[in-house]
């Protein structure tokens, strides 16, 4: 449905060009919500405005439902009003002099899509329903709380019945509540609609929550792409770990042994066994484990003997509710792990910690990262 190759972009600055795109290439499939996730600056709101059409690209093309929108050789460009999209602002982008049904109603009497005035009219009452905005239809949008004005924006742009839809940060506005709520409700639709979205984001927990696959973003370029449980499972670099969600990372560790089985590596004075990985012997790497994976051993037992057992000195922990985030100094460097377990459960000034070999990630070790 969307397909990009090759796409690089450029902006001036201080008389110099600076690259916002590198060669960027993707496809997004029909049906599909994909989400392109990075820190600001990584390029994705670029990627979405040159979709768009809101952004020429210097190089590469662009296309949408099977046609070339936009294209440097031979030169193609289709304007965006002729691409079968809608786009959602951060800002909402809402006409304030308006009430709900004007601002739904407004983009169905302009452009090259409009249809006629019955069909309009019920794409609205359609749209109203869809979102539950029809008892409010004929309040101004300035009356709206940030979650119902961003239902408004929404319910305008399905009016338009797009093959594409597209949104920039559409929830970053929103308190944390409403932003729980308005992900689940752009989930539904998605699945109820089928629908193919392309949404940018910052926010890990909301790219992990929407997609069905996330292009992760660093520099200009897509560094990783997949469904969300494989790249939290699998990242391939200490980049992508660290940014969905944090990571222990033990660096300066090398291949001792390999077999059909998995990996002996060797960090801080320490063995530990991993899963199965390309790695050949001798070669450094780095090993991540998440803090929900690694497991206090407080008892004695089966469990106080064997593999990938490390012992140290609790450092701090931290009360979030329902859990503790203890951080422990080890051989290893400084763990952190996320347990029920509180400080209560630790009697002396040592503990032992499991890392379970089928959760222990490797990851070639990369400078700079």
């Amino acid at each position: 449905m969307i397909v990009l190759e090759g796409v690089s972009k450029s902006f001036t600055q201080d008389r110099d060009r600076v690259p916002a795109l590198r060669d960027v290439s993707l496809s997004i499939s029909e049906g599909e919500f994909y989400v392109l996730l990075g820190a600001s600056g990584c390029g994705k709101t670029t990627t979405l405005r040159i979709v768009a059409g809101l952004e020429r690209p210097d190089d590469g093309t662009v296309s949408i439902d099977g046609r070339q929108v936009s294209g440097r050789t031979p030169p193609v460009w289709v304007g965006p009003e002729e691409r079968p999209q809608a786009m959602v602002f951060q800002s909402y982008a809402l006409w304030p002099h308006m009430t709900i049904r004007q601002n739904i109603a407004f983009p169905l009497r302009r452009g090259v899509r409009r249809p006629d005035r019955k069909e309009a009219a019920d794409r609205v009452e359609e749209a109203l329903e869809m979102f539950r905005l029809t008892e409010q239809a004929d309040r101004k949008v300035t009356q709206l709380s940030g979650g119902q004005q961003q239902r408004v924006a929404l319910a305008r742009a399905l009016a338009l019945r797009p093959k594409v839809l597209l949104m920039d940060e559409p929830l970053s506005n929103l308190d944390a509540r409403l932003r729980m709520d308005l992900r689940m409700e752009l989930k539904e639709l998605s699945r109820r609609t089928g629908i193919t979205c392309l949404l940018v984001t910052h926010d890990q927990e909301e790219a992990m929550m929407l997609a069905d696959r996330v292009g992760i973003m660093q520099g200009g370029g897509i560094v990783q792409e997949g469904p969300p449980d494989e790249l939290y499972t699998a990242p391939a670099t200490e980049f992508v770990a660290n940014f969905l969600d944090h990571m222990n990372l033990i660096r300066s560790a090398s291949v001792a042994s390999s077999d059909p089985h998995g990996l002996e590596v060797t960090a801080g004075g320490q063995r530990l066994r991993t899963g199965p990985g390309d790695h050949a012997v001798g070669t450094g790497l780095t090993v991540g484990i998440r803090p929900d994976d690694i497991v206090f051993v407080l008892a004695e037992g089966d469990s106080a003997t064997g593999p990938n057992l490390v012992t140290g000195t609790p450092v701090d922990h931290h009360y979030l509710g329902g859990h503790f985030l203890h951080r422990v100094e080890t051989p290893l460097g400084l763990l952190t792990v996320r347990s029920a377990a509180g400080p209560d459960a630790f009697t002396s000034g040592t503990v032992r910690l499991r890392l379970p070999a089928e959760k222990l990630i490797t990851m070639a070790s990369v400078a700079g990262e």
